[in-house]
């Protein structure tokens, strides 16, 4: 029997779930809802729109046939009615109805449903601080807002740009506007790290230093306190100082968009997402809800978790359509998997960082591996960086994040573990995982079977590491004299900082380890270095054996140093 469907927000979530439905049901009805007339569009390429390398709003409306996502499209492609410029005011569950108004007409009607969308999304934090409704202050939230920066830029109003909030969009943005335009950039971050609660502090440490290598400058643990300027914004005053600033971009998260839902009496969680179980119902049967507006399990800890992403929603509209059809669709949650580009880097995770996962009370430790993305003997390669989280004990896999050149490299090693999370991978199946090979995409042991391999060991007490944070804090404590650096590279990668620094650097070559073992001190800790922690790796084992167990070897080695910004030399 014909249904009446009505889908209230139609971005990513809501077309989807319409579309589904109608292939599945031609003959119901179906009509979404949305108070913008732009509909449809990918908003996680804003941030490439407003950087010039997506050249025209309108391709982010498109289909890949280039076709116009707009309410003509959906009305005759899809046989789906679009209200655009309609505003939901409320949801009455008794009578089944939703009450709408036309924005431009001022009317006010109402519409009968059988089963009844939610994809309201979600809207940017809001910053309360003076100054905060100064023109050329924006929050990266829609189409609008993003035409309205870059024609800001483009008629050349902006020299100095303030970014507040270092995660997802604040980096974008501050690529966009300083890579593409040449403005001088500023992110304000309130917590000590960029990325917060995504990736570890040194891989977020790596990701500053590289930015800052292309001019992007970062003050961290900063506060805006207030704006100021004469009806335009001038400046920012924070807890460090001031910055000029004719832009500022609000990016300090966002929130779920569940208004309509809570005064519909709709259970609500603490957080503000809407609840849904697996097959993506509300706490009303007739109504299901998805994408940035609700809170979905996290497979790793069992709790709720919120992921505003555009994938995820995509993927729940198809099995809320599926549901909407009859079926029993279900999405059982997700681990949070993500990428960003940051000039010519790549950023991605799964699962959860070290930090959070020992909020979540478990024991873990951190496993880091800096290996060629390729075979080491393909002319074309580059050094990637990936960490992964594990459990003490069981093994378990909790989480993994990379760094890496642009391109399919590290994103695809990360998908490979998100993929598998769920089912609670241990070491042993990262390090036995299968991988396709070919010297010009991956080493025959690729850098994610050493990563599990790596974890392994440091769990079995084997490779007893320090992190480069750590490494910071014992080299600035080396005048104490208790603890020597041990360069178990070759004495060409050793010589300069021997030279430079005689009283606590020593260099024996991992090779040469056995027959000087009388050059070692035995009286002091001892901090193992090679390029990347595979060769300091063997020498402590060495050691062990000689007797020497006072050891510690530096994941990555000197090029995790390097791409951490401390250049010893």
């Amino acid at each position: 029997m014909p249904k009446n469907v009505v889908v209230i927000g139609a971005v990513a979530l809501g077309p989807k779930a319409a579309c589904r439905f109608k292939r599945l049901e031609p003959d119901s009805r179906v009509v979404m809802v949305d108070k913008d007339h732009l509909i449809s569009y990918g908003g996680c390429g804003i941030p490439y729109f407003i950087s010039g390398d997506v050249s025209d709003p309108g391709q982010l409306q498109e289909t890949s046939f280039h076709m116009l996502r707009d309410k003509e499209f959906f009305q005759g492609a899809k046989d789906i009615e679009v209200l655009i410029n309609t505003e939901a005011l409320s949801i009455d569950r008794q009578e089944k109805r939703v009450h709408i108004q036309n924005l431009t007409t001022g009317e006010d009607t109402t519409l009968p449903y059988d089963k009844l969308v939610l994809a309201t999304g979600s809207r940017p934090r809001r910053l309360d601080i003076l100054g905060i409704d100064l023109e050329g202050v924006f929050a990266v939230s829609n189409m609008h807002e993003a035409i309205a920066i870059k024609e800001r830029i483009a008629s050349g109003q902006v020299e100095n740009a303030l970014i507040i909030g270092g995660g997802f969009i604040g980096l974008e943005m501050a690529e966009a506007l300083t890579d593409m335009w040449g403005i001088e950039s500023t992110v304000v971050e309130i917590t000590d790290q960029l990325l917060p609660g995504l990736i570890s502090k040194n891989m977020a440490k790596i990701v500053q230093h590289h930015m800052e290598g292309q001019g992007v400058a970062f003050q961290l643990e900063d506060r805006v306190e207030r704006l100021e300027g004469n009806k335009k914004v001038e400046r920012a005053i924070t807890t460090g100082g001031i910055i000029a600033a004719d832009m500022v971009i609000v990016a300090v998260g966002a929130e779920p968009n569940s208004d309509l839902a809570r005064a519909a009496g709709l259970e609500i969680s603490p957080r503000s997402g809407i609840v849904v179980n697996s097959r993506m119902q509300t706490s009303d049967p007739d109504i299901y809800a998805g994408g940035d507006c609700v809170e979905v399990t996290n497979l790793i800890t069992g709790k709720p978790g919120y992921y505003p992403l555009g994938s995820m929603a995509n993927r729940q509209g198809r099995i809320i359509g599926t549901n909407l059809a009859g079926g029993n669709s279900e999405f059982p949650g997700g681990v949070g998997s993500f990428v960003v580009k940051v000039f010519e880097l790549s950023v991605a995770a799964a699962g959860l960082n070290i930090d959070v996962a020992r909020s979540e009370g478990f024991d873990a430790i951190s496993a880091l591996v800096i290996q060629f993305d390729r075979a080491h003997f393909y002319p074309e390669k580059d050094l990637m960086t990936l960490e992964m989280v594990v459990e003490r004990g069981t093994g378990r896999v909790l989480g993994i994040q990379g760094v890496g050149s642009m391109g399919d490299g590290t994103v695809g090693r990360i998908n490979a573990v998100a993929s598998i999370l769920k089912y609670s991978p241990t070491t042993e199946d990262i390090g036995n995982l299968e991988l396709a090979y070919s010297p010009p995409f991956s080493a025959a042991m690729d850098i994610l079977n050493a990563l599990g391999n790596t974890a392994e060991n440091i769990l079995a007490g084997k490779n007893r590491v320090v992190d480069v944070d750590d490494f910071d804090e014992l080299w600035k404590q080396r005048e104490k004299g208790d603890v020597v650096f041990l360069d178990c590279r070759g004495w060409g990668n050793a010589e300069p900082f021997v030279e430079k620094y005689p009283d606590h650097w020593q260099s024996i070559p991992q090779d040469e380890l056995r027959l000087r073992i009388a050059e070692v001190p035995k009286d002091k800790k001892l901090v193992l270095i090679c390029n990347t922690g595979v060769r300091s790796y063997e020498a402590q084992i060495t050691l062990d054996q000689m007797g020497i167990g006072d050891t510690c070897n530096l994941q990555g080695g000197v090029a995790a140093l390097k791409k951490w910004g401390l250049d010893l030399v």
